[in-house]
């Protein structure tokens, strides 16, 4: 069987893409879903998104990490509403179903500016701190995150007892100026440093922005730029949390499957 995908990215943060308006590809098969995801053996992404109907949105986001795992991808995210653009699904503003719930999203150029859940709280971590942006996240300050061991101690983290079983992402943040950050990523599903995280630049951005009295943080990643801007409310909640920054097509192909 020969499959058409799409390849996107966001900020480096790379996705393969899949038009399964008629809901032809499985989406039970994770073997499939991983193998087109590995670098050295198939197309090579940071994840797998199919773009499906929805009778009640103008489409659904269903994501794939590399091993086949589910959860909130914020890159993945604007990267389908641009790749739904492109199919004639949309035009200029969504609103679309994900694995967390309704989002809504704005698209000008190639800039892609998405509305994510609210945020219910930040838990400090014996100076950490662990907040769920759609995706868990725990966010360790650093003075040079630029030679930080991020593999080492991203995975030493994302597999700790204390978030067994499901683990959790980590980012490494470091303040840059009043109002801007530089991420990096242990992304849990992929195992690894990706170049960059929507959920987690978000993560960062609240918790940053919080404790500066700001409520928008640019964001530095390996892969680009991005900004968050967000609502601090009076009951240590966040709401009209805004990820925003570029999704931009790569190529596109067949595969044999």
């Amino acid at each position: 069987m020969e499959l058409a995908f799409y390849k996107y990215q966001g900020t480096g943060n790379d996705f393969v893409m899949i038009d399964d308006r008629d809901a032809s590809f499985d989406l039970g098969n994770l073997e499939l879903v991983s193998k087109l995801c590995d670098r050295k053996f198939g197309i090579g992404s940071d994840g797998l998104i199919a773009i499906r109907n929805h009778q009640d949105y103008d489409f659904e986001m269903i994501y794939f990490n590399a091993d086949g795992s589910q959860s909130m991808c914020g890159n993945g995210a604007r990267c389908a509403v641009a790749f739904s653009s492109f199919l004639g699904i949309v035009n200029g503003k969504t609103r679309f179903l994900a694995i967390d719930g309704p989002h809504e999203a704005i698209l000008t150029g190639d800039q892609v500016e998405l509305l994510m859940g609210d945020v219910y709280g930040i838990e400090n971590k014996s100076g950490d701190f662990f907040l769920n942006t759609g995706s868990p996240h725990h966010i360790r300050f650093v003075e040079k995150a630029e030679g930080y061991p991020v593999f080492e101690e991203g995975k030493a983290i994302r597999y700790d007892s204390g978030y067994a079983p499901a683990g959790t992402n980590v980012n490494f943040v470091q303040p840059m100026a009043e109002d801007e950050v530089f991420v990096r990523t242990y992304e849990r599903g992929v195992e690894n440093e990706t170049l960059s995280c929507g959920t987690g630049v978000t993560a960062a951005a609240i918790v940053y922005g919080s404790q500066h009295q700001q409520n928008q943080v640019k964001i530095n990643t390996l892969g680009g730029k991005l900004s968050v801007k967000f609502h601090s409310n009076p009951d240590g909640t966040f709401s009209k949390i805004w990820l925003i920054g570029p999704a931009e097509h790569v190529f596109s192909g067949k595969i044999n499957i």
